[in-house]
C-alpha cells in the first residue's frame, strides 16, 4: 500500500489530504475569510494564515484518515505555480516532515494536479482525454495521454476565465469572491438578454480582456442612463455574462475535440464548480457524442486531494524531489 500525505497552499486555502493507493481517506480545507474586506487575496495575509492553519489542518486530515505520520510513505506539496509566500509555507512544512521521518518528498505542479483530479473518483476518463482547466489564474485546454504526458494545446493570451468572473462581479458591486455570486444570480436570469461579444481569437487560445472591457462600458452606459440600472437588471446581467464566458470556453473545447478526434472531455479548476459551465458541458457532450467527466465540487477548487492523486502517480514512477527543491511562483509544464 502507498499512503501519501499531501499539502496544498498555493493561494489562500490551506489543505491537507491522505491518499492510499489512489483513494482519498481525507481531504480537509481551511479557508481564509479575511480577504473579503480587501476585494481580493492579500499575499502577506495569506501566508500568515497558512502558518496558523497548517498544523491543525494536517493533524485533522491524519486523524480523519486514521493514519499516523509514521504510517505515511511520502509527503507531497504544491511546488508551483502560486503565491510564493503561500507556497513556501507548505513546502517548508512538507520538507520538514520528509526529513524528520526519512520519507520521500514529492513536488507537484498545481495545474497538472487540477487535471488529474478527474482520476480520483469513478467514473474516470480513459486516455487520451481533453481537459478544460479553468481557474482564477489559468485557462487551458490540455491533452492528457497519460498521468505523465499532459500537453497544453490552448491557453489564455491575457486574463483567465475566473478573473473575468471576479472582475465582472466587482464591476457589478458584488463582494469578493464574486464568481460564485454571478453563478447564483444567473440561475434566475435571462442569459440571452444582453449579448456580449465573443472574441475572434484564432486557434485554441483564449482572450478575456476584451470581454471585460465590453462589460465595463456596458455597465457605465447603463448606469449613466439609470443609476439603478445594475440593481434592476442584476440577474439578467449575471446570466448574460456567465453565458458568454461559458460559450467562449466551450466553443474552443468543441474545436479542440474536432481537431484531435478525442471524444472524452473533462473540466477542472475552480471555475469548473460553476453550475452554468457544468450544465453546458453536459449538454454539449450529449449533442456531440462525447463522454464528459466533472469532478466533485470538493476536487474543483484548490484542495490537497488533487495534489495527492498527482503525487500518487509520481510515486509509482519513483519521481521524487530532493530536499533542496524550492517552490516557484511560475512554472512551465
Amino acid at each position: 500500500m502507498i499512503t501519501i500525505l499531501a499539502i496544498e497552499s498555493s493561494c489562500d486555502d490551506t489543505s491537507a489530504a491522505i491518499c492510499r493507493d489512489g483513494k482519498m481517506l481525507s481531504n480537509l480545507v481551511a479557508t481564509q475569510s479575511i480577504h473579503e474586506q480587501y476585494g481580493g487575496v492579500v499575499p502577506e495575509l495569506a501566508s500568515r494564515a497558512h502558518m496558523q492553519n497548517i498544523v491543525p489542518v494536517v493533524g485533522q486530515a491524519l486523524a480523519k484518515a486514521g493514519v499516523t505520520l509514521e504510517g505515511i510513505d511520502a509527503v507531497a506539496f504544491t511546488q508551483s505555480p502560486g503565491l510564493i509566500g503561500s507556497l513556501l509555507v507548505g513546502a517548508q512544512f512538507a520538507k520538514s516532515i520528509a526529513l524528520s521521518l526519512n520519507k520521500p518528498l514529492i513536488g507537484v505542479h498545481h495545474m497538472q494536479a487540477h487535471v488529474l483530479a478527474n482520476l480520483i473518483d469513478d467514473p474516470k476518463p480513459t486516455f487520451p482525454f481533453l481537459c478544460l482547466t479553468v481557474s482564477g489564474g489559468h485557462t487551458q485546454i490540455v491533452v492528457c495521454n497519460s498521468p505523465y504526458d499532459l500537453k497544453v494545446i490552448g491557453e489564455t493570451m491575457d486574463d483567465a476565465a475566473g478573473e473575468a468572473f471576479d472582475k465582472s462581479a466587482k464591476l457589478l458591486g458584488l463582494p469578493y469572491p464574486g464568481g460564485p455570486l454571478i453563478d447564483n444570480y444567473a440561475k434566475d436570469g435571462n442569459a440571452k438578454r444582453f449579448p456580449f461579444p465573443e472574441p475572434n481569437i484564432p486557434g485554441l487560445n483564449f482572450s478575456f480582456s476584451g470581454l471585460k472591457t465590453s462589460i465595463l462600458y456596458f455597465i457605465q452606459k447603463g448606469t449613466k442612463e439609470d443609476p439603478a440600472f445594475v440593481q434592476k437588471n442584476l440577474v439578467d446581467i449575471c446570466a448574460s455574462i456567465q453565458n458568454r464566458i461559458v460559450t467562449i470556453l466551450l466553443n474552443k473545447v468543441k474545436k479542440a475535440a474536432s481537431e484531435t478526434g478525442i471524444k472524452q472531455v473533462c473540466i477542472a479548476g475552480g471555475v469548473s464548480a460553476n453550475s452554468g459551465l457544468r450544465n453546458a458541458l453536459t449538454e454539449m457532450g450529449e449533442k456531440m457524442g462525447w463522454q464528459t467527466y466533472i469532478p466533485k465540487f470538493e476536487y474543483c477548487t484548490d484542495n490537497a486531494g488533487m495534489i495527492a492523486i498527482a503525487a500518487y502517480y509520481k510515486f509509482l514512477q519513483k519521481d521524487f524531489s530532493p530536499l533542496t527543491v524550492s517552490p516557484t511562483a511560475r512554472a512551465e509544464w
